[in-house]
C-alpha cells in the first residue's frame, strides 16, 4: 500500500484481485463490528466483490445479524420489482445469498409520489442508523460518485439527480436498449458520503484512468465529483493497474 494525496493506494493486477481485497476488507469490517453500517454500492464494478464476499463469509461465518446496508442510489420509475432496479440488484447479490432479513438493508423508493419528501426521509433514516460505518464506492468516467454528477455542490445530501448522457451510456448495457435506462436517480449526496467513517473506493479498466488520476492530482473540484475525497481522513483507493498508469488529464 502507498499513499496519495490524501488517499491509501491499494494497485492491483486486474478485476478480479480488486475484488477479492474489497471483499476482505468488508469481511474484516464486519468481524471487528457486526452492528456494520455498510454503504454499498450497484453496477458491475462490485459485483465480484459481492461474490468474493459472500463466498469468504459461507467459508468463515460471521454474525450477519445486527449488519445494516444503505444503497447509494435507486433509478426512478422503476419499481421494486424491476430487475434492473437496484433493490433487486441488492437482494441477488448479497440479500439472497447471504439469508439476509430485507429489514436490514435501506435501499431510496424510486417510485415514491414526493420524491422530494422521500430524499429527506432517507436522510432521515441514515442518521438514525447512527451514520455508515464503512462507504464503498465507484467511480464513473465522469468522476461521479454515487449518481452525484459534475456540478453537484459538495454540501448535498441525499436528492433527485438528472443522470448525464455519459452515464445513461454506460448503463445502458444493463437494459435492451438506451432509451430504456432511467433518466433521473435518488442519490445519496456528497456531504453524506463524506460523514462516512471510512470510504473504499474500487476502480477497474482504463476508462477510468482519468477519473484516477484527476483524483490523485489532489485538487479538488466539483466538476470530479470524486475529487472531495481528498479531503476525508480515511479513504483506501484499490484500483487495477490499467485504470492508474496514465498520462496526465486534460486541465
Amino acid at each position: 500500500m502507498r499513499r496519495g494525496v490524501n488517499v491509501n493506494i491499494i494497485t492491483v493486477d486486474h478485476h478480479k484481485h480488486m475484488s477479492k481485497i474489497a471483499s476482505e476488507f468488508i469481511y474484516e469490517a464486519i468481524h471487528r463490528n457486526p452492528n456494520l453500517v455498510l454503504g454499498v454500492a450497484t453496477g458491475s464494478t462490485p459485483e465480484q466483490t459481492y461474490e468474493r464476499l459472500v463466498e469468504k463469509i459461507k467459508q468463515d461465518p460471521i454474525d450477519l445479524s445486527k449488519l445494516k446496508t444503505v444503497n447509494l442510489d435507486e433509478y426512478v420509475g422503476l419499481p421494486r420489482e424491476h430487475e434492473e432496479s437496484y433493490w433487486q440488484y441488492m437482494i441477488q447479490h448479497l440479500y439472497a445469498p447471504l439469508e439476509l432479513s430485507i429489514d436490514q438493508g435501506l435501499v431510496p423508493d424510486g417510485m415514491s409520489a414526493n420524491l422530494d419528501e422521500e430524499c429527506i426521509q432517507y436522510e432521515r433514516k441514515i442518521e438514525r442508523l447512527g451514520g455508515i460505518d464503512l462507504q464503498m464506492l465507484g467511480v464513473g468516467v465522469n468522476g461521479h460518485i454515487g449518481f452525484n454528477e459534475p456540478g453537484t455542490s459538495f454540501d448535498s445530501n441525499t436528492h433527485v439527480v438528472e443522470l448525464t448522457e455519459s452515464t445513461r451510456i454506460a448503463n445502458a448495457r444493463f437494459f435492451q436498449n438506451q432509451q430504456d435506462v432511467p433518466t433521473k436517480a435518488i442519490t445519496v449526496g456528497i456531504s453524506t458520503i463524506m460523514k462516512s467513517r471510512s470510504i473504499i473506493l474500487l476502480a477497474s479498466g482504463n476508462e477510468k484512468a482519468t477519473a484516477v488520476s484527476t483524483l490523485l492530482k489532489g485538487e479538488v473540484s466539483p466538476e470530479w465529483p470524486v475529487t472531495i475525497l481528498n479531503q476525508h481522513d480515511d479513504v483506501t483507493l484499490i484500483v487495477t493497474k490499467d485504470a492508474i498508469e496514465t498520462e496526465e488529464p486534460n486541465a
